[in-house]
């Protein structure tokens, strides 16, 4: 029997140190959060992608009744924009939530398994770490590759 410590490296930083492209990111993901569909939960998730053409591809969370037919921010994000420039990598991915009120959460939000799944995946894709930021008002995190969420994600096993 062996062993194995698994560690994931996370960056926590404020909005003043992140660069312009990285702040317009994450403010893109909150303006997404206002037209999300949250009539159950009252919870809107808001997510951003920039991709390496300099487009970014917003998405929010998506509920229905059917609790397992709604889809994450994150998810309809990364398909929308895989739908739409499916010839170009998903570079970053920033991540915001907000309370019925519109306050957003003071801590960052994190990704469920799938979407840390499809995440993983859209990295596998396109051979290119895709960079994560979850934002919190009073913490952001910046992650450097979605692998670092799930570091045992499930792959294709022909």
């Amino acid at each position: 029997m062996r062993q194995a410590k698994i560690l994931a490296k996370l960056t926590y930083c404020r909005l003043d140190e992140l660069n312009s492209t990285e702040k317009n990111l994450i403010q893109a993901a909150k303006n997404a959060c206002a037209s999300a569909y949250a009539p159950y939960s009252h919870f809107q998730v808001g997510a951003a992608v920039l991709l390496d053409n300099g487009n970014i591809v917003i998405g929010n969370n998506q509920e229905n009744a059917a609790f397992p037919s709604g889809l994450c921010a994150e998810r309809v994000a990364l398909f929308a924009a895989a739908s739409q420039f499916p010839e170009n990598k998903a570079i970053a991915l920033a991540i915001a939530a907000r309370h019925e009120n519109g306050n957003f959460t003071q801590k960052a939000v994190s990704p469920c398994g799938a979407c840390r799944q499809v995440m993983t995946e859209t990295e596998k894709r396109f051979q290119h770490p895709l960079k994560v930021l979850l934002y919190g008002e009073s913490e952001i995190i910046c992650i450097e590759s979605a692998q670092e969420l799930l570091p045992l994600s499930f792959t294709d096993i022909r």
